[in-house]
């Protein structure tokens, strides 16, 4: 797929020394969906405010859509849109002039078919007529992201899309970001919720202290750097465990009734590995008598992989 968003090299240190970005270098394609996982002050947020103009880089180049940021931003920022994590927006307004002012600052001639399509895909259509302030934490966020693609981007940010809202308002913005998704709109996403990240992106990237320390496929990620974990349940208690079991990447657990084990070395080959010692079990003349299997989540990776770069630093 060709390159929407390109940044090379791309840093960013406020007065008095704090590094927040540190020569990111990200290439984004067309149409997909990128999730920028990271925790609080990793630099997400100025990633995000870098490339919209609400931050000015210290260095570094942002190129979107073949248009180099620092020099013809114009061109490329009326295909950008963000959906900021803080509910900011104009409280007093009504839900229909808002987002259909929104278009209008884009330089976008007004279009009611268009601002009505998008108020209904978004639930919005019957509190058109209501004023923002009156309205629930979830259906506020649902104007923000209105008012975001009034003008019709091609290149939508949501930063923290769900934060503050419950699961089933939150169920609902998965569908609507990937009818979006389905539209052509490229979505680049931050989210605290890695369960978002795990089933809607198609990339990961994982930032910390301003550096973007991996980016890959999201399966191709999963697979590589995931384990499995089994709890075997033995049929009697034991002590120790012949060599034959021993050679596994196992451990005896509460009492001696429970067998865990923890492998599969980022290979993703960790299922066939239980199941060659479930064989060795009954080899030996071990019974059991039951097995629970799991797989590495991303969020499970996320936090084994920041850890171990926390030990490293």
């Amino acid at each position: 797929m060709e390159p929407i968003l390109e940044l090379s090299g791309l840093s960013k240190v406020y007065p008095g020394g704090l590094k927040a970005l540190d020569g990111v270098d990200l290439t984004i394609r067309k149409g997909e969906i990128f999730a920028l996982l990271g925790p609080n002050g990793a630099g997400k947020t100025t990633l995000i405010g870098a490339v919209c103009g609400l931050v000015r880089p210290t260095s570094g180049m942002i190129r979107a859509f073949g248009h180099d940021m620092a020099r013809d931003w114009r061109k490329a920022r009326s295909r950008i849109a963000l959906v900021p994590q803080e509910l900011s927006t104009d409280m007093f307004e009504p839900v229909h002039r808002a987002v259909s002012y929104s278009r209008g600052l884009f330089g976008l001639a007004p279009d009611r078919a268009r601002i009505e399509e998008i108020l209904r895909s978004l639930s919005l259509w019957e509190k058109r007529d209501e004023r923002i302030m009156a309205l629930s934490g979830g259906m506020k966020r649902r104007v923000l992201i209105a008012k975001a693609l009034a003008h019709e981007p091609d290149l939508l940010f949501l930063d923290e899309p769900t934060a503050g809202v419950d699961v089933e308002l939150r169920k609902g913005m998965w569908a609507i970001i990937d009818e979006m998704r389905s539209r052509g709109v490229t979505i680049i996403l931050t989210t605290h919720y890695i369960e978002e990240a795990e089933m809607m992106a198609d990339r990961v990237g994982i930032i910390n202290r301003g550096r973007l320390l991996m980016v890959d496929e999201k399966d191709a990620m999963m697979a590589r750097l995931g384990r499995t974990e089994a709890h075997i349940t033995l049929a009697e208690a034991r002590s120790s465990l012949p060599p034959q079991i021993a050679r596994f990447p196992v451990e005896l657990e509460e009492g001696g009734t429970s067998l865990r084990y923890r492998g599969g070395d980022g290979t993703g080959k960790g299922k066939t590995e239980v199941a060659d010692l479930t064989k060795a079990l009954i080899a030996a003349g071990i019974d059991y008598t039951g097995i629970d299997t799991r797989e590495s989540s991303l969020e499970d990776i996320f936090v084994t992989f920041l850890g171990e770069e926390g030990d490293a630093a």
